[in-house]
């Protein structure tokens, strides 16, 4: 059998599909190895939603298979989002590329393994039913109290410059039994803290499960995790404005498990910008949905996304989404500069920002997220908040690493022995990315 080197590129579903591959290579037979230079196969696990992000994947697999070498060189496959975008010209761009996998085929590397063993390059990119209730295996390494969980697949959005329902499929779910299953199944191993994923993660069961009492499937959903004692936290990601109903909002409210940070990708502050878009909300009726999570919950910290630069955005425009993001008070954030992606209808379109401009209100709003977010951690001087202990610091130093009810990240010297625990810290320094603090028990 083979050692096997997986490399992802993208979001947490990236990496969560990522892990799903790797134990399906354990269970047969093969090994994961995290030294590049020993793997018999090497997979690149790639997005497509960020030009950036592609180009890094495709450059890497270049690399790897124009390396010289003297030993045998590795099958380089690329899986996941920018195979399933761009198929078949992969192998005219990366000559010598053994595998090409899509997004609904991750279950099937370790067979088409062994096809590649004995014939040329193997392409798969077709559909499978079923295909989102491949995603649900772990590698329980014992040493983390959060996980990644799927609850389902694909997209029905058609937002003007997202690429994802070209390479994820229309929405599949997952059953509310099955998650619940595997999420029991966490917490054997010490999980206390599970982050929901799905593209419209919020829209999980639409036009397929029923409402019950005027609860969409997603909170029926969320009640069902809440009840289990030893679950702590529940995070989800991402969501869509659309999908925050009354409900969910409530649900902030009467489930603490939930915790005290959503995530509301506005894209935009201009109303227009967001008909352009294809985002079927106007910003009166997102910023509404801040003011009932903040009144629902208080000391609700918000995090969005925010494309800026998208074609035909004026001054105006960009104005307009600087005062939408100063009256959210956002203190967390994924600003992204606009670039086209192949076969999304934003391409075509007229208006695109000239590169110095794009780069100047993209630092614009970076600073503006800097001053909201620093503001934001200052405030938490002198408190003990609450913290999940996830592991080690980043930079090491004695430090572990934990994050409040809110999602903010704290650092503090401690013990290993503390992985695991939830801890009450005193916050003693604020950055506008993290708090630091000391033990207080």
């Amino acid at each position: 059998m083979s050692r096997v080197f997986i490399k992802t590129y993208g979001c947490q579903m990236n990496e969560r599909d990522s892990e799903a591959v790797a134990c399906k290579l354990l269970e047969y037979g093969h090994e994961i190895t995290d030294e590049e230079e020993k793997a018999d196969v090497i997979l690149l696990n790639t997005c497509s939603v960020r030009e950036k992000a592609e180009q890094k994947a495709i450059g890497k697999a270049s690399r790897l298979l124009n390396r010289s070498s003297t030993k045998k060189k590795p099958v380089v496959g690329v899986i996941g989002c920018m195979a399933q975008n761009r198929g078949m010209t992969l192998l005219d761009e990366l000559p010598g590329l053994g595998l090409v996998v899509g997004t609904q085929k991750f279950h099937r590397v370790p067979e088409l393994l062994e096809r590649k063993s004995s014939s040329g390059p193997v392409v798969e990119l077709g559909e499978e039913i079923g295909s989102q209730n491949e995603i649900k295996h772990h590698l329980h390494k014992g040493d983390s109290p959060t996980a990644f969980v799927s609850i389902m697949q694909g997209c029905n959005m058609n937002c003007s410059f997202c690429i994802v329902p070209k390479t994820r499929g229309i929405e599949r779910y997952r059953s509310i039994s099955e998650i619940l299953q595997e999420i029991e199944e966490l917490t054997l191993v010490g999980v206390k803290e599970v982050t929901l994923l799905g593209q419209i993660v919020n829209a999980y069961g639409r036009g397929q499960f029923e409402r019950v009492d005027g609860k969409s499937p997603f909170v029926q959903l969320l009640e069902k995790i809440h009840e289990l004692p030893k679950i702590h936290r529940i995070r989800f990601t991402s969501p869509h404005p659309i999908a925050f109903g009354n409900d969910l909002i409530d649900a902030f409210g009467r489930l603490p498990k939930l915790g005290q940070h959503a995530h509301l990708p506005m894209q935009s502050g201009s109303n227009r910008i967001l008909e352009s878009m294809n985002r079927p909300y106007k910003i009166e009726k997102f910023l509404h949905i801040v003011e009932s999570l903040r009144e629902k919950v208080p000391g609700m910290r918000l995090s969005t996304d925010v494309i800026v630069g998208f074609p035909g955005e004026t001054l105006e425009d960009f104005e307009l989404t600087k005062k939408a993001f100063v009256q959210a008070g956002f203190e967390m954030g994924f600003i992204f500069k606009y670039s086209d992606r192949s076969g999304t209808p934003s391409v075509e379109m007229d208006g695109k920002v000239e590169v110095d401009e794009l780069e100047r209100r993209n630092h614009e709003l970076l600073d503006l997220l800097e001053k909201q977010s620093l503001s934001s951690n200052r405030r938490m001087l002198e408190q003990a908040v609450e913290v999940l202990v996830e592991g080690e610091a980043r930079k090491g130093g004695g430090q572990l690493m934990g994050r409040t009810r809110c999602f903010r990240k704290v650092n503090f010297e401690g013990d290993s022995s503390l992985i695991g625990e939830i801890r009450m810290i005193e916050v003693t320094r604020a950055t506008p990315y993290s708090l630091f603090g000391t033990l207080t028990n």
